[in-house]
């Protein structure tokens, strides 16, 4: 089965991936993790994706699907989930182009949405270990001890792109990104949509309902 969960930042959507691909034995597909995986084993495609990474500039469809296009044929679990991916439709039909040459399909898009200003205190409040990567919500899901990870010990930090002002333009971007996505999907007949206002195991719950409604 082959899942997509999109949804602006601080919805969860990583989150809600990270558990049920444990929970289901899906493999999770982050660009981000992806990208940096490639790179550890120094391939052709993680060093060029790297490249642009670095001079800070967005990775080109082409390349992200060479990626996306090694992970699924490799994979040996039993579905996938794929988290904040597709963003465009570009990279939609791309997917759906590499998954019909397997003869296999998206089965399930499902949208976490969450209000502007939900977010914003979501995303202020989180922190992120610069040792091991673990997030933290001072909220939510705080470390036993200020600002110390529970995993590592490592310190942690707010990152950069966390402030109020970074956040609510990144919400512009994604308005303008989804729009076309969402009616791309809508009219797929494969959408659901899940306000995460109402907390994270209730949100789980109704994504289970929906990939397994027997």
């Amino acid at each position: 089965m082959k899942i997509i969960l999109a949804g602006p930042p601080g919805s969860g959507k990583g989150t809600q991936a990270e558990i049920l691909s444990q929970k289901l034995d899906y493999a999770h597909f982050s660009t981000g993790n992806v990208f940096r995986d490639h790179l550890a084993r120094k391939t052709s495609i993680g060093i060029k994706a790297n490249d642009y990474m670095k001079e800070g500039k967005l990775v080109p469809d082409d390349v992200t699907l060479q990626i996306t296009k090694d992970f699924v044929t490799t994979n040996t679990r039993k579905g996938i989930i794929f988290d904040g991916f597709p963003r465009t439709i570009g990279q939609a039909q791309g997917l759906d182009k590499i998954l019909t040459e397997l003869n296999d399909k998206i089965d399930c898009v499902i949208f976490i949405e969450l209000s502007d200003d939900e977010i914003i205190r979501r995303l202020t409040a989180r922190r992120t270990c610069e040792r091991c990567g673990t997030i933290y919500n001072l909220d939510f899901n705080p470390p036993k001890q200020n600002n110390i990870c529970d995993k590592c010990g490592g310190k942690l930090l707010q990152r950069a792109d966390d402030t109020e002002a970074v956040i609510r333009n990144r919400l512009v971007v994604y308005e303008n990104q989804t729009k076309e996505l969402k009616n791309y999907y809508k009219n797929s007949g494969k959408m659901h949509v899940i306000d995460a206002i109402i907390g994270r195991d209730k949100v789980q719950a109704h994504i289970l309902k929906i990939i397994s409604p027997q």
